[in-house]
C-alpha cells in the first residue's frame, strides 16, 4: 500500500524490522494513461513525492533514474511509445549508515529514547501527468512588499523555440492584480511582474499574508508555444516579510511573538507518511484551534500539502533538516544536496518563515571546538541565504550557534519561577547565554563577529515544556512527569505563564503537539485528542487562562475530543 512505509501498519505489512532493501513493482494499463489525457506528441512525466533514501527506477526494463534524498520530490519521464508499462522500483535505505540524513528515524533496531520507529521506501504520493513536449517544469514566487512587485523565477523543460510567450494573470478572489505578458529567449527566467495596488500605504494591510489574514494571491500561467499545446499551470504565492530589529521577530515590518509548538508529523499507523490527505488539514486546524500561531517541524520536511494548508488556513512554519549522526565528508556532501533541494521545493510558501538546517549539533557533535564543522555549519547557514534572501535563517536549533538569525535555545527547567528567572528581561537572557547556558553547552561558537551578531539576536524559547501524564502503572517519559490531568493543567499554567511574562524573548516553542510512540509529552494524545479541552489549552496557550484549576476534575474522552481530529480520515489506496 503505497505511500505507507511497510513498518507501518497502514502499509499492510508492519514489520518493523530493519529494510535495508525494498523492491516495488507495478503495472500501468492503457486506462491509466488515459486518465491523465495523455496523447500523441506529449511527455508523461512519473512524479515521486518522497523515498527513503536511495531510489532507482525502471520502466519496462529500462533503467530510467536514480536519486538520492529520502525528504525531496523527484520527476521521471516515461520513455515514448509506452501504451501501458511496468515500474519497478528498488529502494536503498540502511538504517545503520549514520551520514544519511534520518531525523528521528532510529538506528537501532527497536526505538529508544526520543527515536522512532523508521519510515523506509516510498512515504509520498505517486502520480502521472501529461505535458506538452516544452512545459514549465518549476517556478517559484518571491514577493517585494516596499517594491510593489513579485518576482517569477521559472524553468522550462528545454531552451525555448522563437516565439514562446509567457502569460501571467495575478488576482486575489474577484480582484484582478496583473496580467503580464514576455517573450522568453532562455531556459531560466527571472519575470518581474509590478503590483500597483501594493502601492497604496493605506490599503497595504488588505493585500498582507499573516496567520490572522492569510490572503494568497491565486496566478493562472500559460505558455504558448508555437506548434506545440499551451501549458496552464495554476499557482498561488503570499505577500509577507519576515525580518527582526529591537529584539524582536517582524513579520510584515511589525514585532509579532512567535508562540509555536514543537511537532513531529508521526501517526502511530503510518509513521512520517500521513494516514491521507485530510490528515494534513486537521493538524494544521489542531495546532491552531489550541492557540498557536507557529509550528516547529521537527527533524521532518513535511508533506507540500501540509505546508498548503498551513499557507491556506494561516500557520507559522519553521522548516528543520533531519539530521544526520556522524561528521564526515560523505554526511556533509549529503545534507548540503538535500538541504538544496528542500530549499528549492518550499521557497513559494509564506507559511515558511524560519529555515533551521541543524539542530542540537546533531552530526556535528563537536561544532564548539573543530574548525572543520564549525565550517559546515556556517557554509549550510550562507548557502541558505544565497538560495532563499528573504526568510530567517537558525544556524543550530538550541545551542552551539555561528552566525545565526535567531539565538535559539533549549531548557527544559520546569520550575516555572526559575524559567522566569533566566528570561524574565534582556538582562536575564544575557546572563543566560554567557558562557556555558543551564543545558550545559555554550551557546555562542565562531568567530567574534559570528558571537556578537547571534548575541544581538532576538532570542526564542525554541523548546520548553515536555510534561508527560504518568499515573502509577504506566510507562510514559517526558522531561517531566505529573501523575493526571489535573496536575498536567496545573503545570502548563505556571509554564506558560513564565513564557508570557518574559521580556527578554521574542518567542517561545513548547514540547510538543501529540504523543509520539515513547514520547507521551505531548499536548495531544497520539491520535490527537487534545489531553485537556482544547479551548482550556488555548487560553493558557494566549496567555489569558492563567488561574489554576479550582479543584480536580475528571477529564473524559468526550469533553477531550477535538472536531478537526475527531473523525481520523481513512488511508490513502
Amino acid at each position: 500500500m503505497v505511500p505507507f512505509p511497510p513498518e507501518s501498519p497502514a502499509s499492510g505489512i508492519g514489520d518493523l524490522g530493519f529494510h535495508r532493501v525494498l523492491w516495488y513493482r507495478r503495472t500501468v494499463k492503457a486506462v491509466d494513461i488515459d486518465s491523465t489525457d495523455h496523447r500523441p506528441g506529449r511527455r508523461l512525466l512519473l512524479h515521486f513525492g518522497a523515498v527513503d533514501y536511495r531510489a532507482d527506477i525502471w520502466i519496462s526494463g529500462m533503467h530510467v533514474a536514480s536519486h538520492e534524498g529520502g525528504h525531496t520530490p523527484f520527476t521521471v519521464e516515461v520513455p515514448d511509445g509506452q501504451a501501458g508499462f511496468d515500474i519497478v522500483v528498488r529502494v536503498e535505505d540502511d538504517p545503520q549508515d549514520l551520514a544519511q540524513p534520518r531525523g528521528k528515524q532510529d538506528w537501532e533496531e527497536k526505538r529508544h529514547v526520543v527515536w522512532y520507529d523508521r519510515t523506509s521506501g516510498i512515504w509520498q504520493p505517486v502520480w502521472l501527468e501529461s505535458v506538452p513536449r516544452q512545459h514549465i517544469a518549476h517556478l517559484s514566487w518571491r514577493a517585494n512588499v516596499a517594491g510593489a512587485s513579485a518576482t517569477l523565477s521559472i524553468e522550462l523543460a528545454e531552451r525555448p523555440k522563437s516565439e514562446t510567450r509567457l502569460q501571467l494573470n495575478l488576482s486575489v478572489g474577484d480582484t484582478a492584480l496583473a496580467d503580464h505578458s514576455v517573450r522568453l529567449t532562455e531556459p531560466r527566467t527571472d519575470v518581474v511582474v509590478p503590483i500597483s495596488v501594493l502601492r497604496n500605504g493605506q490599503s497595504l494591510s488588505d493585500y498582507l499574508w499573516s496567520p490572522e489574514s492569510p490572503t494568497l494571491v491565486d496566478a493562472v500561467l500559460e505558455l504558448s508555444v508555437v506548434g506545440d499545446d499551451p501549458d496552464a499551470v495554476g499557482s498561488y504565492f503570499g505577500i509577507r516579510d519576515v525580518g527582526t530589529e529591537g529584539g524582536s521577530f517582524l513579520l510584515n515590518d511589525r514585532p509579532y511573538d512567535v508562540r509555536a509548538v514543537l511537532a513531529q508529523g508521526y501517526w502511530a499507523e503510518s509513521h512520517l507518511a500521513a494516514p491521507g490527505p485530510e490528515a494534513l488539514r486537521a493538524e494544521v486546524e489542531l495546532i491552531k484551534s489550541l492557540g498557536f500561531t507557529t509550528v516547529r517541524m521537527h527533524q521532518k520536511i513535511e508533506d507540500p500539502r501540509f505546508l498548503y494548508w498551513a499557507d491556506r488556513l494561516g500557520l507559522l512554519v519553521w522548516e528543520e533538516m533531519p539530521s544526520t549522526y556522524e561528521f564526515s565528508t560523505t554526511s556533509s556532501a549529503r545534507i548540503v544536496a538535500e538541504w538544496t533541494e528542500v530549499v528549492r521545493r518550499d521557497s513559494s510558501h509564506p507559511s515558511v518563515v524560519v529555515w533551521v538546517p541543524f539542530n542540537e549539533s546533531w552530526g556535528v557533535q563537536h561544532v564548539a571546538t573543530e574548525v572543520p564543522q564549525q565550517d559546515l555549519v556556517r557554509a549550510l547557514y550562507h548557502l541558505t541565504k544565497a538560495l532563499d534572501p528573504t526568510r530567517l535563517v537558525v544556524s543550530n536549533d538550541g545551542w552551539e550557534h555561528t552566525r545565526s538569525d535567531l539565538l535559539t535555545i533549549h531548557d527544559y527547567e520546569n520550575e516555572a519561577a526559575r524559567l522566569l528567572a533566566s528570561y524574565q528581561d534582556r538582562d536575564a537572557v544575557q546572563r543566560s547565554i554567557d558562557g556555558i547556558a543551564s543545558n550545559g553547552r555554550r551557546l555562542l561558537i565562531g568567530t567574534h563577529d559570528e558571537r556578537a551578531h547571534t548575541a544581538a539576536a532576538p532570542v526564542v524559547l525554541s523548546e520548553f515544556g515536555g510534561v508527560s501524564i504518568d499515573p502509577p502503572g504506566r510507562d510514559g517519559w517526558g522531561y517531566r512527569l505529573v501523575e493526571s490531568h489535573y496536575h498536567l493543567e496545573e503545570h502548563l499554567v505556571g509554564l506558560f505563564a513564565a513564557a508570557h511574562e518574559s521580556h527578554g524573548l521574542a518567542g517561545w516553542c513548547y514540547t510538543q503537539l501529540t504523543d509520539t510512540a515513547q514520547e507521551t509529552n505531548g499536548l495531544a494524545d497520539a491520535q490527537r485528542i487534545p489531553k485537556l479541552p482544547a479551548e482550556r489549552i488555548r487560553a493558557i496557550v494566549e496567555g489569558v487562562g492563567f488561574s489554576p484549576p479550582s479543584d480536580e476534575p475528571t477529564y473524559s474522552e468526550s469533553n477531550r475530543t477535538h472536531d478537526a481530529a475527531a473523525s481520523m480520515p481513512a488511508r490513502d489506496g
